[in-house]
């Protein structure tokens, strides 16, 4: 069998990974120079950097008034963590898994605060039943599976008068899904994601029920003080103000900054959704026109617009995750796609980032590379059996 012919057309930013991810098409490192470098970030400049990526954060998502937003620290991770340890064991909990994100929040919760929680989950590609969740107990979960390429299609199933909390992993789907703010209590995300910031920051969200439990509630265990939201009983507003718990960087503040610039550019948050959903179609067809591929993600409602998960369904292939692994190294070889190999944790496969800061033009370049990768794997596999 012999080698198929290479493409001529080549995606000119070969950054695909599902995060960090792509900077946005405009980003140049230059445009960081009015960081307060070598300054406090509890001097007036840093406050009012920091104060600035709140409101501007607020305003591009659509976060109603009476929200807090907060910067943290250890990214989305960081935050999620804070919410569960600051918010859990007033009520009874559940937690809601589909991936390997959703699968660790489990682990925290059971394992380390010891909560005997109602967990359900579904394997990759699937969701649970959301009708059978009891939103009377405190309810955590993933919005978009970055690992799994599956994402809530809606709030609908969140009544408006719940009784327990919703505590919602949006790192994924903030900025490019519409998130329903009236059924959500507390929001993370990172910067890394979907504006493709730099690491290590992450953002809370609070709706006012929750602001309501940190302040009349203490949990059993001792909190970290990376943790701590309140102190005497109330709620530290500095944080919400930009006066964070711990250090941020400003060269990374300066860097969300100018991301936000570009979302502004783009149409805001429309314009980012808009983005990542053409994207995204551009590997439906691909998938829908090639019968050895298919997307991880089994019912199209429910499929991400940027954490695109793909398997290989193809009867000769012998050995999935080699397989995988090879059609990934082809393709980071040539220059034309790196990063883009499944999770670890997750089934083999690919995972293709499709969030606003990745141009379709790129994608649309990157499919025949694909087609060639694939090709040129199984002509190596007859070969060598």
């Amino acid at each position: 069998m012999t080698e198929p012919k290479t493409p001529a057309a080549r995606p000119a930013n070969p950054r695909f990974s599902s995060g960090p991810c792509a900077k946005p098409p405009a980003f140049s490192l230059d445009k960081l120079a009015d960081a307060p470098l070598g300054r406090s970030h509890r001097a007036a400049i840093g406050k009012a950097k920091l104060a600035e990526a709140i409101d501007r954060t607020r305003a591009i998502l659509g976060v109603p008034d009476d929200y807090r937003i907060g910067i943290v620290p250890a990214s989305d991770t960081g935050a999620v963590e804070m919410a569960m340890w600051s918010l859990l064991g007033a009520r009874p909990v559940e937690m809601l898994a589909w991936e390997s994100f959703g699968a660790g929040w489990v682990t925290d919760v059971v394992k380390q605060l010891k909560l005997d929680a109602t967990v359900r989950q579904a394997d990759y590609g699937q969701i649970v039943d959301l009708a059978d969740v009891d939103f009377d107990k405190d309810v955590v979960f993933t919005w978009n599976g970055t690992t799994s390429g599956v994402r809530v299609p809606s709030g609908d199933a969140i009544p408006d008068n719940r009784q327990g909390l919703t505590i919602c992993d949006a790192t994924s789907a903030a900025f490019a899904q519409d998130l329903p703010w009236d059924k959500l209590d507390v929001v993370t995300f990172s910067w890394q994601k979907v504006l493709g910031g730099e690491a290590a920051h992450g953002m809370l969200i609070l709706s006012p029920r929750a602001v309501e439990r940190l302040e009349s509630y203490t949990p059993a265990w001792p909190m970290p003080k990376i943790f701590r939201l309140t102190k005497g009983g109330k709620l530290i507003e500095g944080i919400f103000r930009g006066e964070t718990i711990n250090t941020p960087s400003m060269l990374a503040v300066e860097d969300y900054l100018r991301a936000l610039d570009w979302a502004e550019e783009v149409g805001g948050l429309k314009g980012l959704i808009a983005r990542a959903d053409a994207n995204s179609q551009v590997i439906s067809k691909f998938c829908e026109t090639h019968d050895w591929i298919d997307n991880l993600a089994e019912d199209p409602a429910t499929r991400s617009n940027t954490s695109v998960c793909l398997k290989f369904t193809d009867a000769r292939i012998a050995d999935g995750a080699a397989f995988a692994k090879a059609v990934a190294k082809r393709l980071e070889k040539e220059g034309v796609a790196y990063d883009i190999g499944a999770y670890r944790d997750a089934p083999a496969g690919l995972r293709i980032w499709c969030g606003g800061t990745v141009e379709t033009a790129d994608l649309e370049a990157l499919m025949p590379w694909l087609e060639w990768a694939f090709e040129a794997e199984i002509a190596a596999q007859t070969q060598a059996a």
